[in-house]
Parts: structure tokens; C-alpha cells; sequence
């Protein structure tokens, strides 16, 4: 909750933002960091939305602002290049102002994705939608304001009405199926909770989805996991024997590790989010106009999106049991990670998979040695984190759920790998004409 009363105090104070605007680029900058900041408070507070559907959220966010930038810059579009999307309306023969035109894209693009969320959370929006609006339009003419936020809007829906063909649209009972068969065989997932609904497993047709920038949902494949074994010795069982063993003599340093990437739903923004915070706080330090935000914003959510769609489709393709599971069945009955297992199969892990594509994504942005102070949890009491690299981030991000006993070594090791492939899809799509 201190998080949204952060934002909407930001809002009535005005964000910094004069009444009479001397640099309409830094106010597009600031309208876009806003609006992106709300919508990490809004994943956090949404029960709907688990990191894939977040996920989803950031790439269809990010690819409207640059949308809207592209069309009234004369950079380049992401229609013909991202899968499905047609060129967006364009600007009306007249004055249109940036500044405004973006805040009503980025209006209407939250308020559609987040329409599920509560209270607090429409407040939030409105008030947003509200405050901003009234203060960019107070020195512009009344047409001219309409127009802009008018043109903007006709953006979001563009990229709104694409968005409904992706498979993703409609979460129904927070991604849990009402009917799920479950795999028969030892090495296949079971349920890990005693909730009721977490007795199928989280969104397990999301790898279907229509990617972003990917060709298809399995473009950047992996091989299979070590085969099933009890047997002392085998590939299998070692992998497990190490997440046993390194639970049982974490550091301080090791838990801390595991419960800042932990990035669950509900307490977090999530894991996207967690690389979204990094990117808005790195594009702030470094002052990036509106143009090079928008990009860097549509780049990484693609990416991340893209990141939950091609790792659920190889988790459902081997559906593989969980640490927890085969430890308590084979090591130690009793034995309990420090971090509560998520609802779906194991392999790979979706924290690697993620992190490995935003950290190719901001690599390609900022450079390979690109030393950051990584600040996402501060406000929950967790300490600020330096990382001399994104992959040095990335590792650690992904090291982080052998430390919460949630994932086996080569679950960690080959998503990042396929986390670096995602990446250079979404790298290789062009914005500059």
C-alpha cells in the first residue's frame, strides 16, 4: 500500500512537472517513467497477474509508448517485424503534442491491461490519468489537447485490439485449469501446495502464445533434463543431492541472495518487473530522452514476455517433478526449502530464462561492463545491491533458486541460456529508420 500512496503522491504534487512546460522531451521522459513506475505497483497489487501475465503486460506497455514515439518521431515501426502487429493509425495532419499524445496512450494502455485490479489500484490510474492530463494541457489549445490525447488513445487501442489474438488475453481463475490431467511417472510434476486451486499447475497452454519477436513459442529449444533417477550416482540424483546439500549450509549472504530475487506475486512486481525497475532506474541515472526510453522499454518487455512464453513451453514439453518433491520421496522426508515452490513443472527455471533475456536485452543497451546499483526491494527493507555486469546480475538471479531449494542445476544453467537466445530476437528488431 506505501507504494501506491508513493505514486499518487507524485501525481498531486505533479511529478516535477512545471504547469508551463520549459522541455516537453524531458516531460514525455518523465511521463513515460511514471506511468511505467505505476505499473510495477499495479503487478504487485493485482492478484491475476503472475509473472508470465505480467510479462505480458510489460510488452504490450512498452510497445505502445514506442508506437506512438515512432509515429511522431519518424522512427521505425514494429509492425511487419513483431508477429501480427499492423502499422498503427497515424497522426492527424495537425499540431499533436507529444508530451500529452503520450500520456494518453500510456493511459489508455494501463487502464486496459490493469482493469482487473482493485481499488486502490483504479484510483491510482485515475487520479494519473487525471492530474497528468489537466497540468500537460494547461498551456496548449483546447483542440490541440484533444487532439493529442485523442491520437495517443487510437495508439493504445491499435495495440490493444492486437493483443486479444495472442492466447493470453483471458486469465480465467487466476491461470489455474479447473480440469488437469496430470502426467503418470515419478519424474513428472506433481502438485507442491495444498491449496486447492495450485492442485493443477499455473497457465499450462501460455507456451502456445503468440511471441512478441520470436517466431514460434519453441524457437530457442533446450535439450532434455537428466534422465529420472533414484540411483545413487546418477546425473540425476546429484543434481538433487546438490540443492539438498546446499540448503543445508546456506550463508546469510546465500538467504539474502535467494529472498531478494525471490520476486513473488503479490509482494513484488515480480520478476519482469524486477528488470524493469533496474532498466527505469538506469535510464533516469543516465538523463535518456523520451525516443531512447521508449525503445529501451519496448525492447526489454518484449523480450520478458517472450522470456514466459518460450519457458513454459519447454516446462510443459518435459513437465518435470520438483526438488521438493523428490528430495522428501528419495533424501530426507522431512526436508524444507527457504523459499515456498511455485505451482509448475520444474525445468527450466523461469527466473533464469528471464533473467538471461533481460540481461541480453540491457547489455546490448548499456554495454557488457555496465555496473549498476540494483534498488527494486529497497522499500521492503531489503538492502541495495551492486552488480558489476547485467550477466553478473543474471547469474546471481538465477544461482538464487538453487539457494531457495527451487530448481535443479540444469534447470538454472540452460535458462539462461535460453534466456541469452530470446534475447537476440528482440535485439535484432529494428527502430532507427
Amino acid at each position: 500500500m506505501r507504494h501506491f500512496l508513493a505514486i499518487l503522491c507524485l501525481v498531486i504534487a505533479g511529478a516535477g512537472w512545471p504547469v508551463q512546460a520549459q522541455d516537453r522531451g524531458a516531460d514525455g521522459a518523465e511521463v513515460l517513467t511514471t506511468w511505467h513506475r505505476l505499473v510495477l505497483e499495479l503487478v504487485r497489487h493485482t492478484p491475476t497477474y503472475s509473472p508470465p501475465v505480467a510479462s505480458r503486460a510489460f510488452g504490450y506497455v512498452g510497445v505502445t509508448a514506442w508506437e506512438l514515439v515512432a509515429g511522431l518521431s519518424g522512427g521505425r515501426s514494429l509492425s511487419g517485424q513483431l508477429n501480427g502487429l499492423d502499422m498503427p493509425p497515424p497522426a492527424a495532419q495537425l499540431d499533436i503534442d507529444p508530451v500529452l499524445a503520450m500520456h494518453g496512450a500510456m493511459a489508455a494502455s494501463v487502464q486496459y491491461f490493469f482493469g482487473n485490479t482493485g481499488p486502490t489500484g483504479q484510483r491510482a490510474m485515475q487520479a494519473m490519468t487525471d492530474k497528468t492530463a489537466a497540468r500537460l494541457a494547461a498551456e496548449l489549445p483546447p483542440e490541440v489537447a484533444a487532439r493529442s490525447l485523442a491520437h495517443g488513445a487510437a495508439v493504445a487501442a491499435h495495440i490493444i485490439e492486437w493483443s486479444q489474438g495472442d492466447g493470453g488475453a483471458l486469465v480465467e481463475n487466476m491461470g489455474f485449469p479447473m480440469e488437469y490431467l496430470p502426467k503418470s511417472g515419478p519424474e513428472f510434476w506433481v502438485p507442491t501446495s495444498t491449496i486447492v486451486q495450485q492442485q493443477a499447475p499455473l497457465l499450462p497452454a501460455w507456451g502456445k502464445n503468440r511471441p512478441f519477436a520470436m517466431p514460434m513459442g519453441n524457437a530457442c529449444p533446450l535439450p532434455p533434463p537428466p534422465a529420472y533417477s533414484e540411483e545413487a550416482g546418477s546425473a540425476f540424483r546429484t543434481e538433487a543431492q546438490e540443492v539438498y546439500d546446499t540448503s543445508r549450509s546456506l550463508t546469510d549472504e546465500q538467504k539474502l541472495i535467494a529472498r531478494f530475487w525471490s520476486d513473488d506475486p503479490m509482494l513484488s512486481p515480480t520478476p519482469p518487473g524486477h528488470w524493469v525497475s533496474i532498466l527505469l532506474d538506469e535510464m533516469e541515472r543516465a538523463d535518456w530522452p523520451v525516443d531512447r526510453r521508449a525503445r529501451a522499454l519496448a525492447r526489454l518487455g518484449k523480450a520478458g514476455a517472450d522470456a514466459f512464453i518460450g519457458c513454459w513451453h519447454t516446462k510443459f514439453e518435459y513437465d518435470l517433478v520438483r526438488p521438493v518433491t523428490y528430495i522428501r520421496r528419495v533424501i530426507d522426508p522431512g526436508w524444507q526449502p527457504i523459499l515456498i515452490t511455485p505451482p509448475f513443472p520444474e525445468y527450466p527455471s523461469g527466473h533464469s530464462t528471464q533473467s538471461g533475456a533481460a540481461a541480453g536485452i540491457l547489455t546490448a543497451l548499456f554495454g557488457e561492463n555496465h555496473s549498476f546499483d540494483d534498488a527494486t526491494h529497497e522499500a521492503d527493507g531489503l538492502p541495495v545491491r551492486h552488480f558489476t555486469s547485467f550477466a553478473a546480475a543474471a547469474e546471481e538471479a538465477a544461482i538464487s533458486r538453487l539457494y531457495g531449494g527451487i530448481h535443479f542445476r540444469a534447470a538454472i544453467d540452460r535458462g539462461l541460456a535460453q534466456g541469452a537466445c530470446i534475447a537476440t530476437h528482440a535485439n535484432r528488431l529494428e527502430t532507427l529508420e
